[in-house]
């Protein structure tokens, strides 16, 4: 799939080593399961890694260092799917396969829950931290509320396409963005756009509305 929006360097240097945050992960990966060019991008930054490593002062591990690695290679740390192992008999081929493993069912099948006119959420993580990773559908045509971010948030365009003060995002893209960044996307015409979204902090929404709404609908 060709896309026009990628992930930030210092995004996959982090995803390559680890890092990332359990949230950011998800879309991340979802991202390069659609991406060649931000898939080559990791195995080369997964190369340089291991080159580092090879070359680099060897040094003793920690207690306990291994289970950890392993606890996180199991997943016991990971973003666990909502649902049984449906999610793996019938994926929905639609859906880049992290994010069809955790909805465990079709994108139509979603349950959305209102949190404007001509928006829906469905939240699938949130964390005392203040990050989170739900997903929203909005209507083609709805401007969402003018906002800036407290972190990086990163925007995976799953169906339809917006456009904001940065592009056209359609799907396959990601907005991966920072605390300078403001936008307020436009969705287009023609179908609802459904994103996948990770933030490490909530939005700052610069309407009086929205803020007061935030608390309810919690992102």
């Amino acid at each position: 799939m060709k896309t026009d929006f990628h992930l930030d360097d210092a995004t996959v240097v982090a995803y390559a080593a680890g890092s990332l945050s359990n949230c950011l992960s998800v879309v991340a990966a979802s991202h390069i399961a659609m991406c060649d060019h931000c898939r080559a991008r990791v195995r080369r930054a997964e190369a340089v890694g291991a080159a580092l490593l090879e070359t680099g002062e060897r040094q003793q591990l920690q207690p306990g260092a291994l289970s950890s690695v392993f606890e996180r290679i199991d997943g016991s740390d990971w973003v666990q799917p909502k649902s049984d192992r449906k999610a793996f008999r019938d994926p929905d081929p639609s859906l880049p396969l992290p994010v069809s493993r955790l909805l465990g069912q079709k994108l139509d099948d979603v349950p959305w829950k209102t949190a404007a006119p001509g928006v829906g959420i469905h939240v699938i993580e949130k964390n005392p931290d203040g990050s989170s990773l739900y997903m929203l559908k909005v209507r083609p045509g709805h401007k969402l509320p003018d906002h800036g971010h407290a972190g990086q948030e990163m925007t995976l365009i799953l169906r339809g396409a917006y456009r904001d003060q940065i592009g056209r995002f359609a799907r396959g893209d990601v907005a991966d963005l920072d605390e300078d960044i403001e936008h307020q996307p436009v969705i287009e015409e023609g179908e609802d756009c459904i994103c996948l979204i990770a933030t490490e902090a909530p939005a700052r929404f610069k309407g009086l509305v929205p803020r007061l709404l935030q608390p309810i609908v919690g992102i």
